[in-house]
């Protein structure tokens, strides 16, 4: 996913603060001198600059507010979590779910919750993080985690999986068969893609730390996850995706009706 989130919710802050500054100022000095001088039965009339900050001030601190510590869009970019989300598809993601954190620092002031075995998740790249990742949580702390032979262990045991068929979508699968499997992890299930074609990625079993997850693409011989730069921070955390709002098929150049609505899961 792209840097974007960030950028924005720089730019948003510091918008709420000039706005709320000239609003604040305006409000409670200003505007009260203006009023003390008027004619009778005149109106009131700040300059254009101050009418432009009274005027947006409460709609940019509502949607600073929103996107901060209620949910936020992000659009998929890749195919790192097929078939459980597409290229294309505009998702929600819980904001609050891991406690609320101010929109730039990341310091998180309100404990709420901790990431689950089987939750999507949206993450700051530990490699870089002006970059948005999203991934599923496949281990939390303490967990000892192997995978081998395309397969996945937690804590020595094997992750169930039962087969779901061929997977095919035009313009999103890779070349050769792919096959869709039904995982269940920790009581979540959902499906997964393996290639065959494609070597394992595998990984020697460890523990992961405290404060600290693992996490995999959906489309495990396709995704660029924890198996190659390793774990996820706590405080990398940026919410639960949970909604997808918009879908679009760029292949027919339109808008994918039938994903509208669909729970991430």
């Amino acid at each position: 996913m792209s840097d974007f989130h960030f950028d924005f919710a720089v730019m948003l802050s510091v918008l709420t603060l000039f706005t709320g500054v000239f609003w604040a100022l305006d409000k409670w000095v200003l505007a009260p001198k203006r009023v003390a001088v008027l004619a009778p039965g005149a109106v009131d009339k700040p300059n254009a600059f101050l009418d432009f900050c009274r005027s947006f001030f409460p709609v940019i601190a509502l949607v600073l507010f929103l996107r901060s510590f209620i949910a936020e869009p992000f659009r998929i970019p890749s195919g790192s979590m097929i078939p459980t989300l597409l290229v294309g598809d505009f998702i929600l993601v819980n904001k609050f779910a891991f406690g609320l954190r101010d929109p730039v620092f990341h310091h998180k002031f309100v404990e709420l919750g901790e990431p689950k075995r089987g939750d999507v998740v949206v993450f700051r790249w530990p490699v870089d993080t002006s970059k948005d990742f999203i991934k599923r949580i496949v281990g939390v702390p303490g967990d000892r985690i192997a995978y081998r032979d395309k397969t996945l262990y937690v804590n020595g045991e094997k992750a169930n999986l039962e087969g779901a068929g061929v997977f095919s979508l035009s313009g999103q699968s890779p070349p050769g068969v792919i096959y869709r499997f039904t995982e269940n992890l920790a009581g979540v299930e959902h499906h997964i893609l393996i290639n065959p074609d494609r070597p394992s990625e595998d990984v020697a079993e460890f523990t992961v730390p405290e404060g600290q997850y693992f996490a995999m693409g959906d489309n495990r011989d396709g995704s660029d996850d924890s198996r190659r730069w390793g774990f996820v921070p706590e405080g990398n955390l940026v919410g639960k995706a949970f909604f997808i709002w918009m879908s679009w098929d760029s292949d027919n150049t339109r808008v994918d009706f039938s994903r509208i609505g669909d729970r991430i899961k």
